[in-house]
């Protein structure tokens, strides 16, 4: 792809012997997997955003906590970089691998080591899956509030390196507002623990620095999350909008009226489309947009919102507006709402899912931007919003075998990006900077902004082996993406002139 990175990160790297190293972890390992072969390799060389790809030097594969704490010793005395990895479901390349270093993959660290019901938290190990907890808890009538739409498959340990969210994150929170304590290890194989079981711990606020973080600062070993009760009645209104910038407004419009749901999204008709065909959820099809609004509580107070809303969204112009029937109606619309990704993967042979925020007010001009967009770069997209939180996912649909869209789907995803900083937003809502919108970090932050969070990064790391060559660019790359933008009469913020 054609992201301008920091540097080739392996080239900056120390040369490693790659038949000693292996020697030395067997001897000092001897009950560690260890994958080596280019043939086991392969299924690692990327996460879920496929169009980067490289072949790691070593895979391990942990079973013990003792093990994590030997291979970072080692690494650190040898100067071999290691970039950590949980289910792979990733869409920023934060997890892909570098061919100097070691994937350490925590996937079989997948127990729940304990659910407090009375405390209101579990303990799990970072390979739990995030729907897992949830059932669970299930019995106690408790449950763990943030499902990214990845939640059957991705890990707790991920959530926490990349913040995640999902559709309910607009009454409850990120992975951040839902952790009690995360227990790391550093790269030089120290424990530490950040936060505590109690509702505040003493300290700098660690936990929220570290959440996040995507792996630079240390290896998450065990984390404590919150529980929430179930609420008593959950009810989801379905609305339809002859235009984007309707849905686009009523959105505003719920949250102006003092009403905060559980969950507020928004997809586009050819999202809506792609999912309908998929799920069958009884999505009205000639719609230009419709908004799932999810109200739960005690069942009198939903009632009483589920008809307020609807008045709004009458008023802010809905052409329908319908309420779930039944439980099973309500899962259906989310299923929809759900798996609106491999949906649209099944109209176009590939698809770059963006991943920006922006205040909510800005959302129909930044619709109508995406549309001017799509035109100007002849690529479809298909728009899915956490819409509640200003949280967007743009689709962009290509076909990695034609010449040229690959690269053009990158510009028009940069565009994106780049519109959501100039109304006020970020590049990022949950899927995290990776290798993905290093450029972008340029275009969001200023020079000594960058230059702090070098600084933070080498408070945890100083020699750099942590997943290194993301997230963080360099300021001599930042200065290249704005003399960039210069030569093409296209420097979208005067901040770059700083570099």
């Amino acid at each position: 792809m054609s992201i301008l990175y920091d540097e080739r990160v392996d080239g900056a790297l120390p040369t490693v012997d790659k038949a000693a190293l292996l020697a030395e972890l067997r001897q000092r390992l001897p009950d560690l997997d260890i994958l080596h072969t280019q043939e086991d390799l392969k299924p690692y060389e990327c996460d879920g955003l496929s169009a980067y790809r490289t072949t790691p030097m070593l895979v391990v594969l942990p079973e013990r906590i003792e093990q994590v704490q030997q291979l970072l010793q080692l690494c650190h005395a040898r100067g071999v970089p290691v970039v950590a990895r949980g289910a792979g479901t990733g869409l920023s390349g934060g997890a892909l691998p570098l061919e100097k270093g070691i994937l350490l993959v925590m996937a079989r660290f997948n127990q729940i080591l304990e659910i407090n019901r009375e405390g209101r938290f579990a303990r799990v190990q970072p390979g739990v899956r995030n729907l897992a907890i949830s059932q669970a808890a299930a019995p106690f009538d408790l449950y763990y509030a943030p499902d990214p739409s990845s939640q059957i498959a991705c890990s707790i340990g991920g959530n926490v390196a990349e913040n995640a969210g999902g559709v309910h994150c607009l009454k409850y929170g990120l992975t951040v507002h839902n952790l009690l304590k995360v227990d790391i290890l550093t790269v030089e194989g120290e424990f530490m623990t950040l936060g505590s079981e109690a509702l505040d711990a003493p300290g700098f606020d660690l936990l929220a620095l570290f959440t996040g973080s995507e792996g630079m600062l240390g290896i998450v070993t065990e984390v404590t999350v919150k529980l929430l009760p179930k609420p008593q009645v959950a009810k989801v209104l379905l609305a339809a909008f002859d235009s984007v910038e309707k849905a686009g407004r009523a959105v505003g419009d719920i949250i102006a009226a003092g009403i905060i749901p559980g969950g507020l999204e928004m997809m586009d008709n050819l999202a809506i489309r792609a999912a309908e065909d998929f799920i069958h959820a009884g999505y009205p099809v000639e719609a230009a947009a419709i908004l799932l609004c999810e109200l739960d509580g005690v069942e009198a107070d939903v009632a009483d919102d589920c008809e307020r809303v609807r008045e709004v969204l009458e008023k802010a112009g809905a052409t329908e507006v319908r309420l779930a029937r039944d439980e099973a109606e309500r899962v259906k619309f989310w299923a929809g709402r759900k798996n609106a990704f491999p949906a649209v993967g099944r109209i176009s042979p590939d698809y770059y899912c963006m991943d920006g925020t922006i205040p909510r007010r800005e959302l129909p001009g930044v619709l109508r931007g995406i549309a001017e967009l799509s035109e100007e770069y002849g690529l479809r997209v298909a728009n899915v919003f956490h819409a509640g939180d200003g949280n967007m996912h743009p689709l962009i649909l290509f076909d990695a075998n034609v010449p040229g869209e690959l690269e053009r789907a990158e510009a028009i995803g940069g565009k994106i990006l780049e519109l959501c900083v100039k109304v006020g937003g970020s590049i990022t809502g949950e899927h995290g900077v990776g290798r993905e919108k290093i450029n972008q970090m340029c275009a969001q932050f200023n020079s000594d902004e960058i230059t702090l969070f070098h600084a933070v990064k080498a408070a945890f790391d100083p020699s750099g082996l942590l997943n290194p060559g993301k997230n963080i660019p360099t300021l001599h790359r930042c200065a290249e993406f704005g003399a960039m933008h210069v030569h093409h009469g296209q420097l979208p913020f005067p901040e770059l002139e700083r570099f």
